[in-house]
């Protein structure tokens, strides 16, 4: 099978765009990246955390950000593969990089995300073969502090845990919504102090969804794609917190088996 078999659409945007835009686009489609592009030319990528990055840093309180331009946050390096490539490369590159764009003669033609080689996927074994240990926040602690975690650790999403129980999930687009709304209500004279106040349990979604260590991958696999969610928390027979699945794990596993 060749990428050109599974590639999608990209959805992107040009990149005199503003960063506000990008995020109404990503939340209407339910990505978590868009293709920048220059005269209809790759230009870059932009992601939900480049735009986390971005709006939490200090040099740029005061600003909304529907002042702040697609290039502040746009990624330049772009792992460009051609349609003919296999798919099983493609997805030994996508262990580096979050997204392929398929091009020919300097045209998009797609692009590749671990999404569309899980939708191609079968897989055996169960959670406790894939998960990795989990990284744990509190509601009551700083979203900027979340923020910081995410960005030095390299992850997309925290578990809230209170009391021992597993009360929620905060992911990056949580964090990008959450500093978006905060830049555009508090003024800017008013920002850095009031920044520290904005606590995770304002930000979190309580909609979350769990599995178990014996829990089939395929129906991780399968549950990850149909609810669109970018990992699950894994927990034990005793309801504790034991790991996290992401598709990026879902991806390192297809690798290695």
């Amino acid at each position: 099978m060749q990428v050109r078999d599974i590639m999608t659409d990209p959805l992107t945007i040009d990149k005199s765009e503003r960063i506000a835009h990008a995020l109404d686009l990503m939340e209407k489609h339910g990505l978590r990246r868009l293709l920048v592009t220059s005269n209809g030319k790759l230009g870059g990528i932009i992601t939900m955390r480049q735009i986390t990055r971005v709006l939490g840093t200090r040099q740029r309180l005061g600003l909304p950000a529907s002042s702040l331009h697609v290039t502040s946050a746009t990624l330049d390096a772009v792992i460009k593969v051609l349609p003919v490539m296999e798919v099983e490369d493609a997805t030994l590159l996508l262990q580096k990089t979050s997204v392929l764009v398929v091009t020919e003669k300097d045209d998009i033609m797609g692009w590749i995300r671990p999404r569309e080689v899980l939708a191609v996927t079968r897989m055996d074994g169960v959670a406790a073969d894939v998960m990795h240990a989990p990284l744990k926040v509190s509601p009551t602690e700083r979203v900027i502090h979340a923020r910081r975690m995410m960005l030095d650790r390299d992850v997309g999403r925290l578990p809230v845990i209170e009391r021992g129980r597993l009360v929620g999930i905060l992911s990056e687009r949580d964090v990008a919504k959450a500093l978006r709304a905060f830049r555009d209500l508090v003024p800017s004279n008013q920002q850095e102090t009031r920044i520290k106040r904005l606590l995770i349990m304002d930000a979190m979604n309580r909609d979350v969804k769990s599995v178990r260590t014996d829990t089939p991958l395929e129906e991780i696999r399968q549950l990850i794609l149909s609810e669109d969610r970018g990992g699950v928390p894994v927990l034990n027979d005793s309801k504790d917190l034991v790991g996290m699945i992401t598709r990026r794990c879902l991806i390192d596993y297809l690798v290695k088996s």
